[in-house]
């Protein structure tokens, strides 16, 4: 058998790879605490799982159309008045498959082989291998964490090529947390349309934003340019619905199309009872996520007074997501070289597994995931803290 070649170029989801580890270790009885993966501990709200049964209940069980039953694409383009007072027809928006379908689709629709795009690091693990799987270059564009992990159009500018086709923002970011304000995404923003760059933003987490932080977005400028940018979010994050797997993108109505050619010969529509589950939480009231929203400022107060206690250790206090992002490479030693040895050693022996900072582009960090209750946060930094410090 011959796998293509193009897989070769691709390495396996480093978060997933890891929580896979833990729950192996689980099932063999091994009390693995889970700093690993982005998903909130919350349950989905009641109104948005009742939307769901009664759509089982009514039979609402059959294909859609691929971009999404039209009011939930209504419902899209509404978020973005209800949030950002931006108006939308409902033909800018398409439903997929999470927000890692969208941001694949994007790529597969806008990269030719060879196109560049500026990808800000530390990065989410996927942004890499999905633009290579549409044959782009991803540019990687180093921010360190005495700088809040957040990088400035003059470097952006300094890794621009003639090849450069694509800026990818992410704010909430996942690693870091890292979140721009207006005048700073506005001054991003404003560099790409100077320089002809489409820019794809990322704003899955944009809802999770804590203390002085506003959500900002930059639906705002695709307003203005529609054709020049893609806004990518969904309902995992915000909403506790990481299972149902609702994605969704703000594009022109030209590049909506173009993503639905694509979805609709590869996945056709997402799940039928997951659009009506969807339309409920984006329609519905939102009580549900300021309480996750401040229960997840409280654990980032916890997690981050005890990481920004512990000697020689780098850890900007995030404004967004739920994801400390620590320097502790002056910690490293002959037994433990990098990030990756780090967290081998952390889950065998402090069994608490994190996610190397080498999977997000930065080798010097490990990625502290607070989306679980407070005590179990306090315990697995505890035992975090008695393995690297004694």
């Amino acid at each position: 058998m011959n796998i293509s070649d193009r897989l070769t170029r691709i390495k396996p989801s480093a978060t997933l790879a890891v929580n896979a580890k833990a729950l192996e270790l689980k099932a063999r009885g091994v009390k693995v605490v889970s700093l690993a993966v982005g998903e909130p501990d919350f349950g989905t709200p009641a109104h948005i799982c009742e939307a769901a049964k009664r759509a089982i209940d009514e039979g609402f069980t059959r294909y859609t159309p691929v971009p999404g039953i039209i009011e939930l694409r209504e419902a899209v383009a509404g978020y973005f008045g209800r949030c950002y007072g931006v108006e939308a027809p409902a033909e800018a928006t398409i439903v997929t498959n999470g927000g890692k379908q969208a941001l694949y689709n994007l790529f597969q629709a806008l990269l030719n082989p060879g196109d560049e795009v500026l990808v800000p690091a530390p990065y989410w693990v996927s942004y890499p291998a999905l633009v290579q799987l549409a044959e782009g270059v991803p540019v990687f564009v180093p921010s360190p964490a005495e700088r809040g992990f957040k990088i400035t159009p003059a470097e952006l500018d300094a890794h621009r090529t003639p090849r450069t086709r694509v800026l990818l923002l992410n704010s909430p970011s996942n690693p870091t947390g890292a979140c721009y304000t207006r005048e700073e995404m506005d001054a991003l923003m404003q560099w790409a349309v100077d320089h002809d760059i489409f820019v794809i933003a990322d704003e899955i987490y944009d809802r999770l934003v804590y203390g002085d932080m506003q959500p900002v977005s930059v639906s705002g400028w695709w307003q203005r340019f529609p054709d020049r940018v893609a806004v990518v979010n969904g309902l995992a994050k915000t909403f506790a619905m990481t299972g149902w797997r609702v994605g969704y993108v703000l594009a022109h109505p030209d590049l909506v199309k173009a993503v639905a050619k694509i979805q609709g010969q590869s996945t056709s529509n997402i799940c039928s009872i997951a659009q009506k589950a969807a339309l409920a939480a984006l329609t519905g009231p939102y009580d549900a996520v300021e309480e996750m929203r401040c229960a997840f400022v409280r654990r980032r107060d916890l997690a981050y007074d005890i990481i920004s206690g512990w000697k020689d250790v780098v850890c900007p206090r995030p404004d967004g997501a739920f994801y400390l992002f620590a320097d502790i490479h002056r910690h490293y030693n002959a037994s433990m070289p990098d990030s990756a040895a780090v967290c081998t050693r952390l889950l065998e022996e402090a069994q608490v597994a994190l996610v190397p900072g080498s999977a997000f582009g930065d080798d010097k960090c490990i990625r502290f995931s607070y989306a679980v209750a407070d005590d179990v946060l306090e315990d697995a930094l505890s035992r975090v803290a008695k393995v690297l410090f004694g």
